[in-house]
């Protein structure tokens, strides 16, 4: 269905992919992974025609419909969520012309994202940026194009509707495309990984864990087999270099040296890509109770988030907060960084406790006694489940959960 073929494209004058194939079919489900700037996102504009290889050929199988997800800033108009979702124009419901059929389906992905009944008919230009791409992600799947380009799909996605979405893409009808750095979405359902790495497309059979495991036996192996060849190079050339002179030996040098030539050379095995290491200064150690919220009450107006709420975090405890979006995750972070007050309850700093808070992007994070308490995106589930090893600020997982509800 997509045929990349020997694709060489270059950007700002850096080589992203040099003699690149890939071949994608109708049922395949493919995670493409790479570090940051290695060329994910140039793919995707190369496929759909946004940029054009300098080397080498995209093809797609013709009739094929190619449906594309962004990670960030879908647009919204004057359309309701509902109208968005079946792909139609705002006040065009009643033409003849629109396909009544789709309207069901539409309602249905709508919902399994998380949105309200209620929500359908609101503009979608008045809603967050997450929700609009949750909106934008049901259009894609109403219109079931054949391949399907999803550029971090889980990002704006609280923890209900990433498991839903997984279970509805499992039986997707068409070819997939993600890329995602969620190692427990690609584990449940991509079927393949393709990786970026060193300007070329590698791909590997199975899920994430299985690529991780495919990519080490790889290295190890294709270590050995440039190590015995250079071994045995080593080997013919001393003798050319010996022999070569002495008149008995000269046609048995010249013999040895055309076997070095006539060999098939094993690349030497690449330098792993760069990484940047870390070092957190360690805070000075706080008491046992590092904060505790007593009977603590909040509501945004009319709408109560928290009533006789009570918390406590203690040294070295790694908490999970999750819930569906709007549970009052971020509302506890900020009554934890002291970002709002406390209007009814208390809130208690243990020994030695110092708060520090910084926001970037939208992104809060908190920290007490300099741990992190954890990060919370507006509009997006904070899921430390899907972090990688070494979130906590020593280098542990979070080991607590602690569910939302009402």
């Amino acid at each position: 269905m997509l045929t990349i073929s020997q694709v060489t494209k270059a950007f700002a004058g850096r080589t992203l992919f040099e003699d690149a194939s890939l071949q994608v079919n109708r049922g395949d489900r493919i995670g493409l992974v790479g570090p940051n700037g290695s060329g994910k996102s140039t793919l995707f504009s190369l496929v759909l025609g946004e940029a054009s290889p300098d080397e080498g050929k995209i093809s797609i199988q013709k009739s094929a419909t190619v449906g594309f997800l962004p990670q960030e800033n879908a647009p919204a108009g004057d359309e309701t969520v509902l109208e968005l979702a079946c792909g139609i124009k705002h006040g065009s419901k009643h033409d003849h012309d629109v396909d009544w059929e789709i309207e069901p389906k539409a309602k249905r992905i709508l919902a399994g994202l998380a949105f309200r009944e209620s929500d359908f008919d609101r503009p979608a230009k008045t809603m967050s940026g997450g929700w609009v791409m949750r909106a934008h992600l049901a259009r894609l799947l109403v219109q079931e194009p054949d391949l399907l380009l999803l550029d971090e799909p889980t990002n704006h996605l609280d923890l209900e509707s990433l498991v839903w979405l997984q279970q509805y893409l499992t039986n997707y009808p068409g070819g997939i495309l993600l890329i995602s750095h969620d190692r427990e979405f690609l584990n449940n359902l991509v079927g393949a990984i393709v990786e970026i790495a060193h300007r070329r497309l590698h791909r590997y059979r199975g899920n994430w864990d299985s690529y991780v495991e495919q990519k080490a036996a790889r290295e190890v192996q294709q270590l050995a087999a440039y190590k015995n060849q250079q071994r045995e190079i080593a080997s013919l050339q001393l003798f050319v270099d010996r022999f070569r002179a002495k008149a008995s030996k000269a046609s048995q040098a010249q013999s040895k040296l055309k076997q070095i030539d006539r060999m098939e050379k094993i690349a030497a095995p690449t330098a792993r890509e760069k990484t940047v290491h870390f070092r957190f200064p360690q805070p000075v150690r706080s008491g046992q109770r590092v904060i505790t919220l007593k009977d603590v009450d909040h509501a945004y107006g009319d709408l109560v988030v928290y009533r006789g709420l009570n918390f406590r975090a203690e040294r070295e405890q790694r908490t999970v907060l999750v819930g569906p979006n709007g549970a009052g995750k971020s509302t506890l972070l900020k009554l934890l960084g002291g970002v709002l007050p406390i209007t009814h309850g208390t809130r208690e700093l243990g020994h030695n406790v110092t708060r520090a808070r910084t926001q970037r992007e939208g992104r809060l994070f908190f920290a007490v006694s300099g741990r992190d308490v954890g990060p919370e995106t507006d509009g997006a589930a904070n899921r430390a489940r899907y972090a990688e090893p070494g979130f906590g600020a020593d280098g542990e997982k979070y080991s607590g959960s602690v569910p939302f509800s009402r």
